[in-house]
This record gives structure tokens, C-alpha cells and sequence, in this order.
């Protein structure tokens, strides 16, 4: 029944929310005190609540910050999992790095061993979603539904930016960091609808604020690899459990066609828009998306 009333208020938040409501969405920043052991690299995650457990993947250039404004309410009926992915937010940054998509599938796939999940329920944004998708079709791990928010999943892939710097990453790698600052700070506010709070992009910036991170950051980019996306994209099929598709209406990286597009692919239940919000939903209408997500976790 709790769960019933919860589910009404958030769903009536994806038609009814405003612009003024979602500003109330402002928590504090998600605490991730443990370590996991990836081949000898160290990778942050933490965990909150109690109840069937639900995983929380964030996309890139974010970290588990993405779900701060979420993952409390869901942790109220559920036991909520979350990390950075290697290379990025508290998890080890080096030189020597592999952080391509298959790398973070394989990690995806230990860390549900090293959890002891068995079919949790996955919620997954952006490059997240790729490794959600990467870890069912080619690492084998099954979920019990999987809930896509503005994932990467199909080709085309990519933004200008990141061509370019697969071409110049040490140029980028190196920069003045006020530069590299400019750089980040436009292209995430290219990814929200409404201009994303300083403090917000205070948060996602911390973990590239300095030479490692900086490097790193661009690291992440030369890595991305389409290849990595049509191995995925090859082995689509519907699943033998259910996907969920939210998608910000706006977003001019991954456009909506493409959403609905991996919405056949993958014989989604529903797919549920936001019409005012654009790449980074969790940011532009977090009670939005909370009520699309949360409508559907007992569904």
C-alpha cells in the first residue's frame, strides 16, 4: 500500500510537476564508502535501503552524484545500489586506464557477483544504459526489469566534442585546467533543458577538477568506441523480462526517434516521455522521472 501511494503522487509529478516543484529536488550528495577490487583498480559504490534490490547506473561525464535526488525515495521500499564506473567520480583514474564500454560491462558483471544479486532491477542512464544493455546481451547477466533513461544504445552515436578529442586527446589531456573547466562546463549545460544549478555542476565537475582527473576525463572520451555499441546493438531482442523507456523529449545528443527506436528493439512495455527536459532528465525533472521510474518498480 505504501508503495501504491508513493507511485500516485510520483506519477501525478510526470504531468503535474513544474519548473518551481522540481527545484525542490536538491538532496545531498550520495555517500559511497566502499571498494571494490576490479583487477587491481579500485572501484567506489555504496548502497542505501532496505527491501528487492535495485541498481543505479550512472552515464558519462556523471558519477552516482546523478542519482542523489532520486535514489533516496526508491531506497524507501527498496534496497538501492550505485558506484562509479571505472574512471570516473571516487573510482581509480591512471594513465594506463582501459575504460571502454566492454571494460565497464565486465565490471557491471563482477560487482552483481561480489552483491550476491540474482535478476535485481537495473535503472540506467546514458553510457550506463549501454552497459546495462552490454551486460545482459554479452556479459549474460540477467535482470528483472531494466528501466532505460536516455540510453546510449544504438548508432549513431556521439557528439562533436567527443570525435574531436578522439583525435586530440592529449591536447585536451593537457590544456590549462580553466580551459578544460570552460570545456566541461559547456558541455554539460548542452545536456540540460533548463541551465543546470552551479552547485550541481560544482558536484559532477569535483572528480575532473585536477590533472588526473582532467586527463582522465578526456581518456573517457578517446575510449568510446562504436564498436562496442554494434556488438551490443547486433544482439538485441526482447528479453525475458521487462523494459522500461523514460525519455527527456528535448535532448539534442540522443535524439527521442532513437528511444523509440531501441523501443522496438527491445520490445519495451512502455515508454513514457518528458516533454520538458533534455539529456539529463535526472537535473531538468527529477519528480518526473522519479514517477515514471517508481510507477513501475512493482508494476
Amino acid at each position: 500500500m505504501l508503495l501504491l501511494q508513493r507511485t500516485a503522487v510520483f506519477t501525478s509529478a510526470v504531468n503535474e510537476s513544474e519548473k518551481e516543484d522540481e527545484m525542490e529536488f536538491d538532496a545531498p550528495a550520495l555517500d559511497l564508502p566502499h571498494r571494490y577490487d576490479f583487477g587491481g583498480q579500485t572501484v567506489a559504490w555504496g548502497s542505501i535501503g532496505e527491501g528487492p534490490p535495485v541498481v543505479m547506473i550512472h552515464g558519462f561525464p556523471w558519477s552516482a552524484q546523478a542519482w542523489r535526488n532520486l535514489a533516496p525515495w526508491i531506497a524507501k521500499t527498496h534496497k538501492v545500489y550505485y558506484f562509479d564506473m571505472l574512471g570516473t567520480g571516487l573510482s581509480q583514474k591512471g594513465l594506463d586506464q582501459n575504460v571502454t564500454e566492454s571494460v565497464q560491462s565486465d565490471l557491471l558483471a563482477e560487482l552483481f557477483v561480489h552483491w550476491g544479486l540474482q535478476r535485481p532491477q537495473v535503472v540506467a542512464h546514458d553510457f550506463g544504459g549501454l552497459c546495462a544493455l552490454r551486460g545482459h546481451f554479452v556479459n549474460g547477466i540477467d535482470y528483472g526489469r531494466l528501466h532505460l533513461v536516455n540510453c546510449v544504445a544504438v548508432l549513431p552515436s556521439g557528439t562533436k566534442l567527443e570525435a574531436h578529442v578522439a583525435e586530440h586527446q592529449a591536447a585536451f589531456a593537457t590544456m590549462p585546467i580553466y580551459a578544460h573547466e570552460a570545456i566541461f562546463r559547456a558541455a554539460v549545460q548542452s545536456t540540460a533543458y533548463y541551465p543546470m544549478r552551479d552547485a550541481s555542476v560544482d558536484l559532477y565537475f569535483k572528480p575532473w577538477s585536477d590533472a588526473e582527473g582532467q586527463a582522465a576525463f578526456y581518456r573517457q572520451m578517446a575510449h568510446m568506441s562504436h564498436d562496442n555499441i554494434r556488438e551490443a546493438q547486433d544482439r538485441y531482442r526482447q528479453p525475458d523480462f521487462d523494459v522500461h523507456i523514460t525519455w527527456g523529449m528535448r535532448d539534442p545528443h540522443i535524439p527521442w526517434q532513437q528511444g523509440r527506436e531501441i523501443e522496438g528493439l527491445l520490445g519495451a512495455k512502455s515508454f513514457t516521455p518528458i516533454a520538458d527536459a533534455a539529456h539529463m532528465v535526472q537535473e531538468d525533472a527529477p519528480a518526473a522521472l522519479l514517477g515514471s521510474i517508481i510507477s513501475k518498480l512493482a508494476s
